[in-house]
């Protein structure tokens, strides 16, 4: 029970500081591109965590390194899509729709681990649909791109919960997380080098360095290292119900220092996905006879 306790706090320590970086994000991205910022917070976390985790890197083996590796790539995707999509966005939306994941989780566990989800799981889903609608929908049922792309991102973010789970047994989690950044500033790298102009990095403005030593530090190194730690101590449903709080600081950040406004819409919307996602991952089990234990 005690590994259990230490395991959730964790993951909320991860949860509050990931909720305190969308709107860093934002401004970081109003400069640099997704990929370059991606490089410099991989490349430099991973930097951080293998000079501390080194020896026991060392010792893992060709198996544990792949896994590592390919969780990585993942999170690179998961990242990239989200940071894309908050080019057409707020801090705040963004931090809700990515929050989706929580309600997709049981259904990718359904698909690869052949565990059905229960009664809860398909009604968090409904709930959690129409709460995107009221999200991401205008007046003539589009979405913009920027949501898309965030929802295209929480779909990554299950993906990586559950390669966690696969790969991360009896790994460090420091080790496992140094790891997976080394994985994502490689992939991270070579999108820049494709698709981006890197020479952007030696136009860089002091207080962009000051975002990208917040979002690096905390914000990747410290919260990821949270997360993959806590997650070996707990169920993917219990992680991602604890992770999913993200989306509520997220809001709560970007509405005390991004001056968002929410409209009734998009307060119902964001209502109902966490209602969604506390269904999904709690069945409603804090409830009896109508009272809470």
């Amino acid at each position: 029970m005690e590994k259990k306790f230490q395991g959730s706090l964790l993951l909320l320590i991860a949860a509050l500081i990931w909720g305190s970086s969308f709107i860093v994000m934002k401004s970081a991205v109003d400069f640099l591109t997704p990929a370059v910022l991606l490089f410099f917070r991989f490349s430099l976390a991973a930097i951080l965590l293998s000079l501390i985790f080194i020896k026991k890197i060392k010792k893992l083996n060709f198996q544990q390194i792949k896994g590592g590796l390919l969780t990585g790539c993942c999170l690179f995707a998961a990242y990239y899509v989200q940071t894309w999509g908050l080019n057409y966005t707020t801090p705040g939306k963004n931090a809700f729709l990515t929050a989706v994941y929580c309600a997709i989780v049981p259904f990718l566990v359904w698909l690869f681990y052949h565990k059905r989800p229960d009664i809860y799981n398909f009604i968090a889903a409904f709930i959690c649909v129409l709460g995107i609608g009221c999200v991401s929908l205008d007046e003539h049922l589009t979405m913009n791109i920027g949501d898309f792309l965030t929802l295209c991102g929480g779909f990554l973010y299950a993906c990586h919960i559950l390669l966690i789970k696969k790969f991360s047994k009896g790994i460090d989690g420091g080790a496992f997380t140094s790891l997976q950044f080394m994985g994502g500033a490689m992939i991270s790298f070579v999108f820049a080098l494709l698709t981006e102009d890197l020479s952007i990095i030696t136009q860089i403005q002091p207080s962009i360095y000051l975002q990208i030593l917040y979002l690096v530090v905390f914000a990747t190194a410290l919260t990821m290292f949270c997360q993959t730690t806590g997650q070996k101590y707990t169920s993917e449903c219990n992680a991602s119900l604890i992770l999913s709080l993200e989306s509520v600081f997220g809001v709560a950040f970007s509405i005390a220092f991004y001056g968002e406004i929410l409209t009734f819409k998009i307060l119902l919307g964001f209502i109902l996905i966490f209602i969604a996602i506390v269904i999904s991952e709690t069945k409603l089990s804090f409830l009896k006879r109508g009272e809470i234990k």
